[in-house]
């Protein structure tokens, strides 16, 4: 096989060149629970492939060699051919040789976050020197005097500690555990230096939420990084033009990929800190990589993981039975409170039919929650009890179709005046994201266009332009992270099996601030709480950063 192939991968929608890389140095040291998978699979999240697989996949795309792109890290040189990436289960298997081809833009961004990490680390460079002579307890006292006499526990005062003392940190735990308070007391402590923190997160919606729970101003990240749609997309913010600020915190990090995580830090003044904040047993990102926990398992980044459950989070039903789940316990559903629910339903189609009935008609007569407020989340797209089905059954009785009221079908898809629609993918030009959600405003059948308003904001859609909306009022449990809603009702159906993964319920019920609805059969439930298996996303992240810094 060529040490460079050209393939057309239809995720990244361009063409991009696959490598054979010499990991053979990496052999004393291990990839936690890789599995190889091939090349036409990584669109699942995959960083590289197998090569031995791969090669009777791309025997259609294999074209001649081409000129190596190194724009993601300008020193590496082109990876070697013939050589060999370890994989093994656990510190003390055998490492069995496997043969690694990588795309390029996910090798050069492994390479460029382990590079540009461990660089950020050993930077003895650092704007908040101020905090290396701290009187730390009379800083906590003061931050409580200032917070309404909200008492920092021993580990968030740690995790406050190590992020303004170390270069990078990680600032890690479920719902509950005083993460948002952490991350306040840091600001209130920067403040009082007079030093500077920018605030960003994946999403639309999760920057939203940090900026509403932190009273600071939070921007997408790829607002941040100034992404201009007239250069090819390109970030503003890099190496030769940083962000300025003396701290940088980015939210909803188990949401960021390899390819986002690699720019973040190429924007990064070396004087600059980093805290990552992320709940680590979320979904793993969309996109290639499963960088979060990649990065913790190096263990050479300083981690605070916060796993006490404080008073007040722990009277919700919610945080006590997400923390349940990731336990590997089955939830309880308590007669004395009000906001968790199971409703037994073993047909997917009798399932189906139950959450549009407790979405339109029983949680608002009986608690008086409008469906505005009421998420339909799903691990599936197709079934009966999928997104795909559940948006058409909401749609028709939620918002119906009205004498003189337009509406357009594009494909399969219908729209109307009032639906709750979701962008599917990245619009720079019309400064909306993957997962913002709006809703329709207009219809206009003559102009050939569909206004939708995003957070108070209208934008404006050609109908040729409609393939990157979809209905929302249900949405696949992958779509809805970095988001929260009031109600969350969730299908959990043995119809779901291969779908059903303990980081994917926890995921789901982590979404709701007031109550949880789950529809199925309590086995779909205890086959989802059961299944703690990762899908691992062949990446060696974790070994290049301990190879640079242990």
């Amino acid at each position: 096989m060529a040490n460079q192939v050209d393939a057309q991968i239809d995720m990244l929608r361009q063409e991009d060149r696959i490598k054979v890389e010499d990991l053979a140095k990496l052999q004393s040291r291990r990839v936690a629970g890789a599995q190889g998978r091939k090349v036409t699979g990584m669109q699942g999240g995959k960083v590289a492939g197998s090569q031995s697989d791969s090669e009777t996949r791309l025997q259609d795309v294999i074209g001649k060699n081409t000129e190596t792109d190194n724009s993601a890290t300008p020193n590496s040189q082109p990876p070697p051919s013939n050589v060999q990436l370890p994989i093994t289960q656990s510190p003390t298997s055998n490492v069995q040789p496997l043969q690694a081809v990588y795309l390029n833009p996910f090798y050069f961004a492994e390479v460029g976050v382990s590079q540009r990490a461990g660089r950020l680390l050993a930077s003895p460079e650092s704007r908040l020197g101020v905090f290396q002579e701290v009187a730390w307890d009379k800083a906590f006292d003061w931050v409580a005097g200032r917070t309404g006499g909200i008492s920092l526990a021993e580990r968030q005062r740690e995790a406050v500690q190590m992020a303004l003392t170390r270069k990078v940190a990680i600032l890690t735990g479920g719902p509950g555990t005083g993460k948002t308070s952490t991350v306040k007391a840091i600001l209130e402590l920067l403040t009082s230096k007079g030093k500077s923190a920018l605030l960003a997160a994946p999403t639309g919606r999760a920057a939203k939420r940090l900026t509403e729970s932190t009273g600071r101003e939070a921007k997408t990240i790829h607002r941040l990084l100034e992404v201009s749609p007239s250069e090819g997309f390109k970030f503003q913010r890099d190496q030769d033009n940083p962000l300025e600020c003396d701290l940088l915190i980015l939210d909803e990090c188990s949401m960021i990929d390899l390819v986002l995580m690699n720019n973040v830090l190429k924007a990064v003044h070396p004087a600059s800190h980093l805290l990552l904040v992320g709940d680590a047993d979320q979904l793993p990102s969309v996109g290639a990589g499963n960088v979060l926990r990649d990065l913790i398992g190096s263990e050479v980044i300083p981690v605070t993981r916060l796993d006490v459950i404080f008073r007040q989070a722990a009277d919700s039903s919610i945080i006590t039975n997400a923390h349940r789940i990731n336990q590997g316990q089955t939830p309880i559903y308590p007669k004395s409170k009000q906001d968790f629910y199971f409703f037994g339903k073993e047909e997917p189609e009798e399932a189906a039919d139950m959450v549009v009935d407790i979405v339109d008609r029983r949680i608002p007569h009986k608690f008086g929650i409008p469906p505005a407020e009421i998420q339909v989340l799903t691990p599936m797209h197709r079934g009966s009890a999928g997104a795909r089905t559940l948006n058409e059954k909401l749609q028709a009785r939620l918002n119906p179709l009205r004498y003189g009221q337009p509406e357009y079908r594009g494909g399969s898809r219908l729209f109307r005046v009032s639906d709750r629609v979701l962008q599917l993918r990245n619009n720079y030009d019309k400064d909306v994201f993957n997962g913002d959600i709006g809703t329709i405003t207009r219809i206009d059948l003559e102009e050939g266009e569909v206004v939708v308003e995003f957070e108070g904001r209208p934008v404006t859609y050609e109908f040729s332009d409609l393939d990157e909306l979809t209905l929302a009022y249900a949405m696949s449990v992958h779509k809805s992270q970095g988001s929260e809603y009031p109600v969350v009702v969730l299908p959990m159906l043995t119809q779901h099996y291969m779908l059903l993964q303990r980081n994917l319920l926890y995921t789901a019920i982590t979404r709701a601030k007031k109550m949880v609805v789950i529809v199925g059969t309590r086995k779909a439930v205890a086959m989802a709480v059961g299944n703690d298996k990762i899908a691992a996303r062949w990446s060696a992240l974790t070994d290049r950063l301990r190879n640079q810094l242990l």
